[in-house]
């Protein structure tokens, strides 16, 4: 379980009226979880309901990495979240994976073989130049990163990092593309 927020604190992150909140929450019109007789709302569940209510789909995410365990702390964080999660240790079929399927969200490694993250970078924002990125990297101040940030916005993931990190990003983005409820 994630944190957990009062119906005021729910309310000022929907701007809602927390009083019609409540009452949603009692219709079971919005995931809520009832402790003794007060309502509390566990924030990563209200975020893909969010998603699910402006998508009407899991958010389809790409994760470029070619270390196999990192991709597999990302399956692993974000389908707990029920994200569908696609990863893959090669650039070259990421690039693949992104010219015939649409990804919500790409997670890619700055250093890489074949394509390293920024050519991989500018190849997929020639396909889709909207989905948002973020690179992963141990190499926040290096010359590819400056060469990336050329390319566009992208959110920085350094590593080490853990899972509420991964998290955090997704629902960063999410924050941004869900409407009113």
């Amino acid at each position: 379980m994630g944190e957990l927020l009062t119906p005021q604190e729910l309310a000022k992150y929907l701007k809602l009226n927390p009083t019609t909140l409540i009452r949603k929450a009692a219709k079971g019109e919005i995931p809520a979880i009832k402790i003794g007789k007060l309502f509390r709302f566990d924030k990563s569940q209200i975020d893909r309901w969010l998603l699910q209510k402006t998508m009407g789909r899991p958010l389809q995410i790409l994760v470029v990495d070619d270390e196999p365990l990192i991709g597999k702390l990302f399956k692993d964080s974000l389908e707990q979240c029920g994200y569908q999660v696609t990863t893959t240790v090669s650039s070259l079929k990421a690039l693949e994976l992104a010219t015939h399927r649409h990804f919500d969200f790409v997670f890619l490694d700055l250093v890489m073989p074949e394509l390293d993250g920024n050519e991989l970078f500018r190849r997929i924002r020639e396909i889709d130049v909207h989905v948002p990125i973020a690179i992963i990297t141990g190499y926040p101040d290096s010359d590819l990163m400056s060469k990336a940030m050329e390319q566009g916005p992208f959110l920085v993931i350094k590593k080490p990092f853990d899972s509420d990190d991964i998290l955090e990003a997704v629902h960063s983005y999410a924050q941004t593309t869900t409407t009113k409820v």
